[in-house]
């Protein structure tokens, strides 16, 4: 059956646990926007699912009756008995459940969880707890082409990012990622009482739909040069690359980083040295 408020207040109960704020633990609770999120994954039977942050085990049970294979991460080891009763138990060898932080540091996933997926093309479907987002985001983007797809919930702030395009306050280097890999759509939206304990702020599900091919073959480089440009992002392009580059006829000097196409950046990111210091 699936786990109700109650029912996740009652396991947290049962374990002398309460939520952590350092993990960033605010539980989804809402059945509907559960569904939102697995029915816009469209999982076949039998496809590898990563999720991060499982809580509860809450959406890993959506997930496995849908048929999933899942690799689940979650870096809170006090909640390994309530897990094991809600997903390793009943599901046996259709779930793994990882104990660590999915980010080993701010660039690379922890080994244990690429190790896990063992190379296979997987889907990321979760609810991302909020600290990771972006950093886990911009790691698979730029260095997992075996993610297939993503549908995460998320905050709304990184949300506006993730789909923001040129000219608008929140585009920046992971906009620009995001949209040279992926073809991001919004789902849904959630209020705060979607969660328990409720955060201060809304959150969004997202679809990220990976591009085949790419609209760069060098995402690093495309990260790289986002990042530089948007660290002075309110300074003139020539300002910010002196003589290091002589721009094409189509820049226009003057222009600001918040003003460049992803494709202007992907332009950029091949003129530049990306080993100089």
């Amino acid at each position: 059956m699936p786990q109700t408020l109650n029912a996740i207040r009652q396991l947290l109960h049962d374990h002398d646990l309460r939520p952590k704020r350092r993990h960033g633990q605010n539980f989804l609770h809402d059945a509907h926007k559960m569904n939102d999120l697995v029915d816009a994954a469209q999982i076949k039977a039998n496809e590898l699912i990563l999720e991060i942050g499982p809580g509860t085990g809450a959406l890993s049970e959506r997930l496995l009756d849908r048929g999933a294979r899942l690799v689940a991460v979650e870096i809170d080891h006090d909640l390994a008995p309530i897990l094991e009763r809600t997903v390793e138990r009943p599901y046996g060898s259709m779930a793994r459940v990882l104990f660590t932080d999915v980010l080993s540091s701010k660039h690379r996933i922890d080994p244990q969880v690429i190790d896990a997926l063992g190379g296979e093309p997987f889907k990321l479907v979760a609810n991302l707890p909020y600290n990771v987002a972006s950093p886990l985001l911009m790691n698979l983007l730029i260095d997992h082409p075996g993610m297939t797809a993503a549908v995460i919930t998320i905050q709304r702030e990184v949300a506006d990012r993730l789909m923001a395009t040129e000219g608008n306050d929140s585009y920046g280097a992971l906009s620009v990622v995001t949209r040279a890999m992926c073809v991001p759509r919004r789902i849904s939206e959630l209020a705060p009482t979607c969660f328990w304990p409720a955060p201060k702020v809304g959150s969004t599900t997202l679809h990220l739909a990976r591009r085949d091919p790419p609209l760069t073959d060098d995402a690093t480089a495309l990260s790289d040069t986002a990042r530089r440009l948007f660290a002075q992002r309110r300074k003139q392009l020539r300002s910010i690359l002196g003589r290091e580059v002589g721009l094409p006829d189509s820049f226009d000097p003057t222009a600001r980083p918040e003003q460049l196409s992803v494709a202007q950046f992907i332009e950029l990111s091949g003129l530049l040295d990306h080993d100089a210091p």
